[in-house]
């Protein structure tokens, strides 16, 4: 059994167990948190697709912990004009488990 939830701009494919990265989310690790946003559920045989959302359907996940993806680097340059820029970036990220789906 699966479903596909909406979750930070995105869907992500979420089953009992698994774990994901998604954008840093505002609530404290070892936390429980409901998600409603479910767009499909797939049990076997048996699809429920919403329009957009499943009626009555949630998905508990459970905040593991904050972190920071690995750095990205922005080089720009213009040749023969004396122009060279370099910039990082780490994405806030947050780990999540996926506890049961509901509906």
């Amino acid at each position: 059994m699966f479903a596909i939830i909406a979750l930070g701009g995105r869907q992500i494919k979420a089953e009992a167990g698994r774990f994901a990265y998604v954008n840093r989310m505002p609530h404290e690790p070892n936390s429980v948190v409901q998600i409603d946003d479910v767009l499909m559920i797939v049990n076997g045989e048996n699809v429920r697709i919403g329009r957009p959302k499943v009626e009555g359907a949630s998905v508990s996940i459970r905040i593991d912990e904050h972190l920071k993806d690995d750095k990205i680097i922005v080089f720009k340059k213009k040749r023969r004009k004396g122009y060279k820029v370099k910039k990082g970036h780490r994405q806030a990220l947050t780990r999540i488990t996926f506890e049961s789906i509901n509906g």
